[in-house]
This record gives C-alpha cells, sequence and structure tokens, in this order.
C-alpha cells in the first residue's frame, strides 16, 4: 500500500508531528482492511502499512519507523509475543499495542514483560480504539481494564511469593513522591492526570516517572503497574 512519508523520530517519544503513524499487523485481511478504513478517517492518524505475520510486521516497523505498531497474537510465522519482543530491543521500537481475543490467548500475559504498550480487544469499539492509540503514541499506557486486571492477577498468581519479595525490594528504592507517582501509574493515570492528582507539573512527573523506570529496573508503564500490583500496594 501506499506510505506516508517518514517522521523525524530522536527515539521513543510523543509524537513530532500531527499525525500518528500506524502500521497494522494481522493475519486476518478482514481485521486489517477494518482497522486501516476506521484509523484512515481520522485526521490525526495515518496508517502507513499492512503486514500479515510477525516476521513481515518487524520487517516493515524497521522499514517505515511507525509511531504505533497495531500488534495481532496469533499469527503464522512469527506470533505477535515474538514480534513484540524482537521490536522492543531495537534501538529506537515503536510503541505496541496488543490485539487480542484473550479468552484464547492465554500466553498473551508474556507481552507485558516483551514490552508492550496496551492491550485491546479486538471487539473494542471503535472509539474506543481510536482513543487508546492516541493516548500510547503520546507516551501513556492503555490499560484496559478488563483486560489487564486478569492479566496482572495471572503473573502474580503464577510467580507466588518470590515475586512480591522482589516487587517490595525493587519499591524500597524510591522516595515517598516516587512511590505515589508509581501508585498513580498504577491505576493507569495519564502524565497530566499524575500532575493534577498531586498538584505536580507534567515536567516534574515525566521526571518522576523516567527515576521508575530506572529504580524498578522496568522499560513501560505497564511494567512499573505490574511491580505495584505484585507488591501487594492498593492502586484503586
Amino acid at each position: 500500500m501506499a506510505t506516508v512519508g517518514r517522521r523525524a523520530r530522536p527515539g521513543r517519544g510523543p509524537p513530532v508531528t500531527d499525525q500518528i503513524r500506524v502500521i497494522v499487523v494481522d493475519d486476518d485481511p478482514l481485521v486489517r482492511s477494518a482497522l486501516t478504513l476506521m484509523l484512515g478517517g481520522q485526521a490525526d492518524i495515518a496508517v502507513v502499512g499492512e503486514a500479515s505475520d510477525g516476521r513481515a510486521g518487524i520487517a516493515l516497523a524497521r522499514e517505515l519507523a511507525p509511531d504505533v505498531v497495531l500488534m495481532d497474537i496469533r499469527m503464522p510465522v512469527l506470533d505477535g509475543l515474538a514480534a513484540t519482543r524482537i521490536l522492543h530491543s531495537d534501538p529506537r521500537p515503536p510503541r505496541v499495542i496488543v490485539l487480542t481475543t484473550f479468552d484464547a490467548d492465554d500466553y498473551v500475559v508474556g507481552a507485558l514483560a516483551a514490552g508492550a504498550d496496551g492491550f485491546l480487544l479486538k471487539d473494542t469499539a471503535p472509539p474506543e480504539i481510536v482513543a487508546a492509540l492516541r493516548k500510547v503514541a503520546d507516551g501513556d499506557p492503555m490499560l484496559s481494564p478488563s483486560v489487564t486486571r486478569t492479566l496482572i492477577e495471572r503473573v502474580r498468581t503464577a510467580s507466588g511469593d518470590s515475586r512480591a519479595a522482589d516487587a517490595q525490594r525493587r519499591l524500597d528504592r524510591l522516595t515517598e513522591r516516587e512511590l505515589e507517582v508509581a501508585g498513580a501509574v498504577g491505576r493507569g493515570l495519564s502524565n497530566a492526570e499524575i500532575a493534577r492528582e498531586l498538584h505536580l507539573s507534567v515536567p516534574t512527573v515525566k521526571g518522576h516517572v523516567s527515576k521508575l523506570f530506572e529504580k524498578l529496573e522496568t522499560t513501560n508503564r505497564v511494567q512499573i503497574a505490574l511491580t505495584i500490583r505484585d507488591a501487594g500496594h492498593p492502586v484503586e
């Protein structure tokens, strides 16, 4: 398909132009067509490529440098989980939103560790898909309550006391303010929402979140949320 000109991409930051560049990776042509048609109707979103399996999706993402990849889980050649992990290891990885039917995708929980920035059920309402894509492109996670609550519970159940102890060990490194920010991240709040709640500036919140990545040994906000919940801290 025709492609839109490449954007300047200094790193994994917010979009630097008005349009969010998106690649759709799904082995179902009907799903790809539906997503492309839906997203193509948004003035601030451009679908710049499509791929039918994870390996082709990786190649396309490296060629076109999109802001966001919508990644199916179950695909031939290379599944979305493996593709997400490989993309996340790149020097300038795109943000990845995993598409899932969930009930059939028990292993989707592994996408958290692979570096996924969000999760969407395939039957999510179109306006919610668009809103989630914009949120992730802006640097915030898409923590769908119907998906991530169960995912996080599965991780905690599978790992037991050792995971809880490790999470608490890392949380003990935080200052009181950093712990407050981490708790807000665990509730799925954006930087702007955290700033309002804690009476901070957005740049200050961004600075705290960067320190959280370092101190908690995490690479995205979903993993921060996991750490908070693994340690048994309330986030509601």
